[in-house]
C-alpha cells in the first residue's frame, strides 16, 4: 500500500508567501504579534478585533507596509453567525482560507459561588464557541484545497487549573478538546489543527495588570512579577509575542505538516511541574 508523503524543500525567507490567514483578536497583544509574524513570512491577512477606527487604519497600513495585503473585519465573535461570517467573508473576498488562528479571548476572576453567570456565558462564547464556529466554516474549503492550518491559542490553563478562573479554565480545556477532535477528523485531508498553550506573555494588558496588582496588594513591581504573575513559571520570564509568532509561522508553514492535535506549551516550564 502506498502512503501519501509530502516532498519537502529548503526553508525560505517567506514560508507563507501567497497564503491567506485569518487571525482573530489581532488588533493587539498576542494576535497582533502573530499577524505581524505572518505578514513578515509573506501571508496576506484578515485581522479582527477591537480598536478605534483610526488605530485600526494605522495598524493595517503598518502591516501592509511589509508587502502583503491586509484587511480588517469587525466581526463580533460573541455571535455565532458573525464568527462564521468572518471566515465566509474572507473566502468570498480572497477565494481561499489557508490559515485560521483562533486567538480572541477574555478573562474574569472570581470564586465559583460568586462568578457572574453573564461572565461565564461571555467567556464560553468568545474563548470556546467562537473557535468552533470559525473552524466549522473554514474546514470545507480547507479540505477541498487539500491544505489547511488551524492554530488555536489556548493557554497553560488548557492543561492545568488555577483557583477563581472556572470559566476560563473550562473554556481553554474545551479548546484543547476541540483541537484534538478536529485534528483527527481532518488528518487525511491535508489539514492540521494544533493548540499553542502559553503561560504569561508580555503584552500591554499584562503591563497594566502589574500596576493594578501592585496597587491592590501593596507590592512593588518586582514582587508582583516574581511572586504573583510568574510564581508558577520556573523560567521566571514572560514569553514574548515574537516567540508565539515564530511558533505559529512554523506550524502554519510547510514543515509543520506532521504536527497535528498537539498542545504545545510555551510557559517557561509551568506545566512540566
Amino acid at each position: 500500500m502506498d502512503y501519501p508523503t509530502t516532498k519537502m524543500t529548503a526553508p525560505t525567507a517567506k514560508p507563507l508567501s501567497g497564503r491567506l490567514a485569518v487571525v482573530t483578536g489581532s488588533t493587539s497583544g498576542i494576535g497582533l504579534g502573530i499577524a505581524r509574524a505572518f505578514a513578515e513570512a509573506g501571508a496576506n491577512i484578515v485581522i479582527n478585533g477591537l480598536g478605534a477606527p483610526g488605530d485600526i487604519e494605522r495598524l493595517t497600513e503598518d502591516l501592509a507596509g511589509l508587502g502583503v495585503e491586509i484587511s480588517f473585519d469587525p466581526a463580533n465573535l460573541m455571535l455565532a453567525e458573525s464568527a462564521a461570517k468572518l471566515v465566509s467573508n474572507a473566502i468570498d473576498r480572497h477565494g481561499r482560507i489557508d490559515i485560521l488562528v483562533n486567538n480572541a479571548g477574555i478573562q474574569h476572576v472570581a470564586p465559583i459561588e460568586e462568578f457572574p453567570v453573564e461572565k461565564w456565558d461571555a467567556i464560553q462564547a468568545l474563548n470556546l464557541a467562537a473557535a468552533f464556529h470559525t473552524i466549522r466554516a473554514a474546514i470545507p474549503d480547507m479540505k477541498a484545497a487539500g491544505f489547511g492550518r488551524i492554530i488555536n491559542i489556548a493557554s497553560a490553563h488548557a492543561l492545568v487549573a488555577s483557583p477563581y478562573k472556572s470559566a476560563y479554565v473550562a473554556a481553554k480545556h474545551g479548546v484543547l478538546g476541540l483541537t484534538k477532535t478536529v485534528a483527527l477528523e481532518a488528518a487525511r485531508d491535508g489539514v492540521t489543527c494544533n493548540a499553542i498553550c502559553p503561560g504569561y506573555v508580555w503584552t500591554p494588558l499584562v503591563e497594566a495588570q502589574i500596576e493594578d496588582t501592585a496597587r491592590a496588594r501593596g507590592l512593588d513591581r518586582a514582587q508582583v512579577i516574581e511572586d504573583v504573575l510568574l510564581a508558577a513559571q520556573p523560567s521566571k520570564r514572560f514569553a514574548t509575542v515574537e516567540e508565539l509568532g515564530a511558533l505559529a509561522v512554523f506550524l502554519a508553514g510547510p514543515f509543520g505538516g506532521s504536527i497535528n492535535g498537539a498542545a504545545i506549551a510555551m510557559d517557561g516550564g509551568w506545566t512540566a511541574q
